[in-house]
């Protein structure tokens, strides 16, 4: 299973998205395909998210049952603690504001 979630994603992206993948709600694709062909789909995000953000998770053989890739600025980045990954989140803008004034 794929999941790939797209934000501010230019119209062109999401409709090669679409080929290949089924849009069950506004920037959320799913299906099955190949290992390759998931390599191919976010070299195809790369290169077209522009101001966007991404997120691509798919199963396979880990502790978790499943892995995941970012792409774009968000608050939520990727870390891996003992060979899991986990979500971190940044602080809020106008918290970092305030503690350096």
């Amino acid at each position: 299973m794929l999941v790939i979630v797209v934000e501010n994603a230019p119209p062109r992206l999401r409709g090669r998205l679409a080929i290949w993948l089924l849009e069950v709600r506004a920037g959320i694709y799913v299906g099955k395909v190949s290992r390759r062909v998931r390599e191919m789909i976010w070299g195809t995000i790369v290169a077209g998210i522009g101001e966007g953000n991404a997120v691509m998770a798919w199963s396979t053989n880990t502790e978790s049952g499943f892995d995941f890739l970012t792409l774009g600025a968000n608050r939520r980045i990727p870390v891996e603690m003992d060979g899991i990954k986990l979500v971190s989140f940044l602080p809020e803008a106008e918290e970092q504001d305030a503690s350096i004034a």
